[in-house]
């Protein structure tokens, strides 16, 4: 029908919205809500969504693959691999600040991209990686439900954190660093726990965007 293909191109934004949603609830994680100001959300949204691709699909000859998980274990699978990803990049960026921190995570997101790029074993480097399916063969509609579950769940986890007595230590480290750290708070651990979980809820909606697209390459991140 007529009007069901009008609706095509709302839908498809509202998905990506949805996606993009997820990442800002990442960022608030640790901007909004610790202070560090990070511009390398490609780069562990490209994790994500690489992990997620290469669990989920089918035997491959150009690329490392052959899994065929489910939609949920690449998901859980993106969120994994990228917690020790997060940590190591975490803990060589623990000492910087504002402007510094900018930097090195967006040169940081720029290495992971080439990475890809480069590792052709691994991502099939320019070419990409095709027919990643959607669960259960949904359409754009479909799958904007899903997403809208994915949305509202880390939305109100996000919000349980921020009231709880972790929540209220980021916050406080965010306000006055040295009156957290005064106060016999180890700011260097609150810190690194804040990002690594910023950067796996990045990593989920990466998943989430390689599932909705069906294909990516390095040019996406």
């Amino acid at each position: 029908m007529e009007w069901l293909s009008l609706l095509s191109y709302p839908l498809f934004f509202l998905n990506l919205v949805g996606i993009y949603a997820v990442l800002v609830l990442g960022l608030n994680m640790q901007w909004g809500m610790t202070g560090q100001f990070n511009i390398g959300i490609a780069g562990f949204f490209a994790v994500g969504a690489y992990t997620s691709a290469i669990l989920t699909t089918g035997p491959s000859d150009n690329w490392l693959g052959g899994f065929d998980l489910p939609f949920l274990a690449g998901i859980a699978g993106a969120v994994i691999v990228t917690i020790p990803i997060a940590w190591v990049v975490g803990r060589i960026t623990a000492r910087l600040r504002t402007d510094y921190l900018a930097i090195a995570t967006i040169g940081i997101a720029e290495i992971i991209r080439l990475f890809f790029l480069n590792e052709g074993w691994l991502s099939n480097g320019t070419r990409g990686i095709p027919g990643i399916d959607a669960p259960f063969d949904v359409g754009n509609a479909g799958y904007l439900l899903i997403v809208a579950v994915f949305v509202a769940g880390t939305y109100l986890l996000v919000e349980i954190a921020r009231r709880s007595p972790w929540g209220r230590v980021l916050r406080a480290i965010r306000d006055n660093e040295a009156a957290t750290a005064a106060a016999g708070k180890d700011v260097a651990r609150f810190r690194l726990e804040a990002f690594v979980v910023g950067s796996c809820i990045m990593a989920l909606g990466g998943g989430l965007y390689a599932h909705f697209v069906g294909f990516i390459s390095p040019e996406a991140f």
